[in-house]
């Protein structure tokens, strides 16, 4: 068996975009261990076909108890130096319609645990020297979309946050960056119709709505040695949208 490159935690790892970052870091030759609130067919079996390399816990990033039971449940493992987060939740709404537990939670789950997670991991990869952290924000946090205030406002926290980190683990030579989708070929985009679908592709200079691969491609480098003088970054992966 081929030595595995070292850990990396994704979270939001059993569906969408999460599951393809496993799954590129499984090929790679990382150890993967991820986390969701539910499970999902797709995970197991991906899982099951990477024996001893890849471990799925149920887990609810909004629960700061919850993160520690994963963090010592994948534990035996190895100490983290990948952070790859990936887990949200977008419960759209016009801002004065939304109620206080949709606001609490798109924060908590968003931004409050996000922070939390990414602490948990920082303090493995300051104790290692290294590490590389990642988190898809989106591109509604740098240009704002209507009915999504709240999502926004933890996205563009993401980015405030990933700014500040690079400059407090530089010296501890961790690199941390952020990714900026825009619409994706996934869940995100599964309820709207046709009509819409390429409404959003005539606005985007690339005519078309972005692939989980155009993303992947993107963790893939930064994780990589070829961007070991990159950090403090929102990358944008919207095909032009906001350009």
């Amino acid at each position: 068996m081929s030595v595995r490159k070292g850990v990396a935690w994704v979270s939001g790892g059993s569906r969408g975009l999460g599951l393809e970052i496993v799954r590129t870091l499984l090929g790679d030759g990382y150890t993967v261990a991820t986390f969701s609130r539910r499970t999902s067919p797709e995970i197991l079996d991906l899982i099951a076909g990477h024996p001893g390399a890849a471990r799925f816990v149920a887990a609810d990033l909004a629960d700061p108890a919850s993160l520690s039971a994963f963090a010592h449940a994948v534990a035996d493992l190895g100490a983290p130096s990948i952070l790859v987060n990936n887990a949200g939740v977008a419960l759209e709404g016009f801002l004065g319609r939304q109620t206080e537990e949709e606001i609490a939670r798109t924060v908590s789950v968003n931004l409050t645990g996000t922070i939390l997670l990414t602490r948990l991991a920082a303090r493995s990869m300051m104790v290692q020297g290294f590490g590389r952290i990642i988190s898809i924000s989106s591109i509604v946090g740098l240009e704002g979309f209507k009915g999504v205030a709240a999502y926004s406002a933890a996205k563009a926290g993401i980015d405030g946050m990933t700014r500040s980190l690079a400059r407090e683990l530089g010296g501890r030579g961790i690199l941390v960056n952020a990714i900026a989708p825009g619409f994706l070929e996934t869940e995100m985009v599964a309820d709207l119709d046709e009509r819409e679908r390429r409404r959003i592709a005539r606005r985007t200079p690339l005519e078309r709505l972005g692939r989980v691969e155009d993303v992947t491609g993107v963790v893939r480098f930064l994780v990589s040695d070829a961007a070991g003088f990159v950090t403090g970054q929102t990358i944008v992966v919207d095909g032009g949208l906001t350009s």
